[in-house]
């Protein structure tokens, strides 16, 4: 027999049953991609490329050249595959984000970058800080339906509660202040985990607070319980206490928003508070009167002695107060530069421990203005947009607390814009989960497409 013939005698036609098959399978393959992506940017940010690093060594703060270009390599894949993947279902929504505003502050950052004092360190930490950002905003679009987010959400932090606690009690040199250690010594037996520091531990361990919170609230009764009560054990034991006196606070505060209908008796419980947090810190060094008011207070608003480093900053600030210093250009080289008199260890500062002031140094009052409109103002007006639709409202208030307490946190630390932070990447994330609420329904678990 010809074998051609007897070839094409036996080929079947496809019935509509394996075709219907293969495309459940392609469209199941999809969906897992998306979360995997998920889960793995979750991963990167919070657990990084260089977990449990050795504060006893004297290379600890030294940046490895081949370590930064994997972090580099790293971001710059995971964002492209996520874009890839929301740009086929999302397109919509990745429109949205098109505003005059985020336009704006994408183009004041590319002219300050221009006229920075250290143009290719701003280069270079600008294209990581737009890859990190891009995952974030890009997060809640990425798992397919609202009960994969949270599965997402849920599996990242079990994995890094599991790291911390696994470092705590099997490598505990790795994982909690030492006295050997080389930079802080005093922070002997403060637990950090994974992290490299107390201060970046306690802020995500807060975030991880209110995401159990969250994930009890929609009906996870066993991850969510257990991921609240680990996280805030571990906040405990950093010693964190800007993270620890804000974590309930600012639950109550968003609580309190949350149930409050004006959206202006809204704005002024969110931003009265953190106006006033604001003048009694960076604004005690500006006004002797509110110098004179904080030290009136029982607690100490500089925070042992920061007034000499926002004293420092704000003179950096009268210098350019316009284009700034450069997108994260200014605090490395600052040893150079001169203090006033007894006040020289300012210059030893890796950054301004405010937030807002921060950015004002590295890229203008005009950049922090459009920080202000974006970060700042936005996202209550898109809280009350989708309170108004009735759009997924625990996760809406999950959104709204990670959002509050950045703003809170951002009064004592900086990380507004700050490419690799956590908490940067947590807040992004939740300015940008507020933005999509405000303007689309969260697809529920039955149904196929956003």
């Amino acid at each position: 027999m010809d074998r051609s013939a007897a070839d094409t005698t036996d080929v079947e036609t496809p019935s509509l049953g394996h075709i219907l098959r293969e495309s459940l399978a392609g469209l199941n393959a999809m969906r897992a991609a998306r979360c995997l992506v998920a889960i793995a940017a979750l991963l990167l940010i919070l657990v990084t490329l260089d977990p449990f690093p050795d504060l006893r060594s004297e290379d600890a703060a030294t940046v490895v050249g081949g370590r930064m270009a994997l972090t580099y390599v790293a971001w710059g894949l995971l964002a492209a595959v996520a874009v890839l993947l929301v740009a086929v279902t999302d397109a919509p929504a990745l429109k949205s984000l098109v505003t005059p505003l985020h336009v704006c502050l994408v183009g004041w950052l590319l002219i300050n970058i221009v006229f920075s004092e250290s143009r290719g360190v701003s280069i270079q930490r600008f294209v990581l800080a737009a890859s990190v950002t891009s995952l974030a905003v890009l997060l809640p679009l990425l798992p397919p339906t609202q009960r994969s987010f949270n599965l997402c959400l849920g599996a990242a932090a079990l994995a890094l509660l599991a790291l911390c606690y696994l470092g705590v009690v099997l490598a505990p040199q790795y994982s909690i202040h030492t006295a050997l250690d080389v930079t802080e010594p005093q922070l002997a037996g403060d637990w950090r985990g994974s992290f490299g520091h107390k201060n970046v531990a306690s802020p995500v361990m807060t975030v991880l607070v209110y995401v159990g919170i969250y994930l009890s609230a929609v009906g996870s009764f066993v991850m969510g319980p257990a991921i609240a009560v680990l996280a805030g054990i571990f906040l405990i034991f950093t010693g964190g206490k800007t993270s620890s006196v804000l974590c309930l606070a600012i639950y109550a505060l968003a609580s309190l928003v949350y149930v409050t209908r004006s959206l202006w008796l809204k704005r002024l419980i969110c931003f009265v508070p953190l106006i006033a947090m604001n003048l009694l810190t960076v604004g005690s060094v500006l006004s002797p009167a509110l110098g004179a008011m904080t030290r009136l207070l029982p607690l100490d608003p500089t925070f042992t002695g920061r007034s000499a480093i926002w004293e420092f900053a704000l003179a950096a600030v009268a210098e350019k107060p316009l284009i700034g210093h450069g997108y994260a250009a200014f605090w490395d080289d600052v040893s150079a530069r001169q203090t006033a008199q007894g006040a020289e260890w300012a210059t030893s500062a890796a950054h301004s421990h405010n937030s807002y002031l921060d950015l004002a140094v590295t890229i203008g009052l005009p950049g922090l203005l459009l920080v202000i409109l974006v970060f700042v103002l936005a996202p209550l007006r898109n809280f009350q947009s989708a309170q108004a639709h009735n759009r997924s409202s625990a996760l809406a208030k999950l959104f709204l607390t990670v959002w509050l307490f950045g703003l809170y946190y951002g009064a004592t630390e900086t990380f507004l814009l700050e490419r690799q932070n956590p908490i940067w990447f947590m807040f992004a994330l939740a300015v940008a989960g507020l933005h999509f609420l405000a303007r689309f329904q969260c697809v529920d678990q039955t149904e196929p497409q956003r």
